[in-house]
């Protein structure tokens, strides 16, 4: 009944005049991708700014430090969200424009339209070393002057970012635990690393002019419960109304930014990964300071930042291509092998049977593919009556393999693959050699603010981190049910992630 797009999912009913005119080339299916596309991008941009409304209203309405500090980060990040989706957006409108106009050539040509598979690319276990003064870190001396921290991390329109940290002289280091994936990243990505502080020494009690919401924590009288919630309410309307997000037709026109007092986050230092930077073990990276040292938020930094980047290939951990294959080993031209072959990461799998590579059997032979490795099809062999491809090896000790398909068309499929395959890997170069891991013991979770880190410092028991202990824990005080409620109340009927929205919310 129905002919559907695979890529852009886009249905055109069989049969129908729409139909006629694309077979007839009238009409281009891709005008109906890009607006597939268009929706997604809008659906992103209102979700994000229902994300910051929702955070401007928690940010008016809080008085506590770490939950001020939570939504002014939500709402930067958010924002940054906002921008970098409409950029993509009117990217996609130049293009639709010129595909229109007849700028492009679509018919293909002799250009190479062949282009690099994606990657995923993890960043981890993130290092920012600190250069106090003698007499603050070692002799104690002067006031305890406290940031709020943390890392915003970019690569094209997928931006993470890390727990928020409170950093003090008695901390050596800066230190992001959580394991950040971005999917979908092309070999010429730029991943640009910004750090966001902010003093938290200031008083960031801007809740309601009656009461703190503090001092609701043991008790809600009614009335301050249904400001509280008409609070709540006029945050869910603001970002699901009047927004004109989603609906077809023009770009998204945005809200204007609340103008909300709080806490404020300022650039402290930068940098940007790229390929080349990707190493299967820690890393040294310059800093570009951004701060300076008569500003509240600054902090003494090193000038450098240690982490662990790394990235995973689509060709390195899915299948390319697989079939049944007869191969012969050059040391064994007459003794042909029918197997079934895979060809993935740096070698070509050769099972005894299909089952085998679900039953995680053991493979009878592989054959290794790497960057000495030479592909070639034959002319028709007449000792064998069809094409042939041939694999040889340089590196280590040399070996040639040859390889028979069932058809001529599946010979070229095969070549193809093997052309894609070697062009993947000479774009990601070293990530290709080996299959990089990544771990995921620590994906980021929805928590608290971490208030200390582990040092040498915080193992000592001291009266100074006592009294620093038992001030972190008035800071942490929890709040009462009735006012958990409220909060959960509105982000579920908002449609926003708790926990993306204000990350103190999801530990209320």
């Amino acid at each position: 009944m129905f002919c559907r797009n695979k890529t852009s999912r886009a249905t055109v009913a069989r049969g129908s005049a729409l139909e006629m005119e694309v077979k007839r080339g009238q009409f281009r299916l891709s005008v109906l991708e890009d607006s597939a596309q268009d929706c997604e991008v809008q659906k992103l941009i209102e979700r994000e700014v229902r994300i910051r409304d929702g955070a401007c209203k928690l940010l008016a309405a809080c008085s506590q430090r770490d939950q001020a500090l939570e939504a002014s980060k939500t709402l930067l990040t958010s924002n940054t969200r906002i921008l970098a989706l409409m950029s993509r957006l009117q990217r996609m409108k130049e293009v639709q424009a010129m595909q229109r106009a007849g700028r492009r050539s679509f018919d293909g040509g002799a250009i190479d339209d062949r282009l690099p598979c994606t990657a995923k690319v993890a960043i981890s276990d993130i290092r920012i070393p600190l250069m106090w003064k003698d007499s603050e870190y070692f002799k104690n001396k002067g006031e305890l002057h406290q940031c709020a921290v943390f890392c915003l991390l970019r690569a094209g329109t997928e931006i993470h970012n890390t727990d928020l940290v409170i950093v003090d002289r008695t901390l050596t280091d800066v230190c992001f635990d959580e394991t950040l994936i971005f999917s979908d990243v092309p070999p010429d990505f730029d991943l640009r690393v910004e750090l966001y502080s902010c003093c938290a020494e200031e008083d960031f009690s801007q809740g309601f002019s009656t009461r703190r919401l503090s001092r609701l924590g043991n008790s809600v009288t009614r009335a301050s419960s249904k400001k509280f919630m008409a609070t709540l309410e006029t945050a869910t309307s603001c970002g699901s109304h009047g927004n004109g997000i989603g609906s077809g037709g023009g770009s998204p026109v945005l809200p204007p930014i609340q103008s909300v007092q709080g806490p404020k986050y300022h650039l402290l230092a930068h940098t940007s990964l790229n390929l080349c930077h990707i190493q299967n073990s820690f890393r040294t990276h310059d800093l570009t300071i951004s701060g300076t040292e008569d500003t509240s938020f600054w902090l003494p930094l090193y000038g450098s930042m240690c982490c662990r980047l790394v990235a995973q290939p689509l060709c390195m951990t899915q299948d390319v291509l697989c079939g049944n294959l007869r191969v012969r080993s050059e040391a064994s031209p007459e003794e042909w092998s029918d197997v079934y072959g895979v060809l993935k990461g740096t070698e070509l799998i050769c099972y005894k049977q299909q089952s085998d590579t679900e039953s995680l059997e053991k493979a009878m032979f592989t054959i290794p593919i790497n960057k000495d490795t030479r592909v070639r099809a034959t002319d028709k062999d007449l000792s064998l009556n069809s094409k042939s491809i041939t694999i040889s090896n340089q590196s280590g000790y040399e070996s040639t393999y040859t390889i028979l398909t069932r058809a001529p068309q599946d010979t070229q499929c095969w070549m193809e693959a093997f052309w894609q395959h070697f062009y993947d890997m000479s774009e990601w170069k070293q990530c290709c050699e080996e299959l990089m891991k990544i771990d995921e013991s620590f994906l980021r979770k929805p928590g608290a603010v971490m208030l200390k880190q582990g040092s040498l410092y915080h193992e000592m028991v001291t009266p100074s981190t006592t009294q620093t202990r038992n001030h972190q824990q008035h800071l942490t005080r929890p709040v009462s049910s009735e006012i958990k409620n409220m909060l959960s109340t509105y982000f579920n009927d908002s449609g926003v992630w708790v926990s993306d929205c204000v990350g103190v919310c999801a530990r209320l």
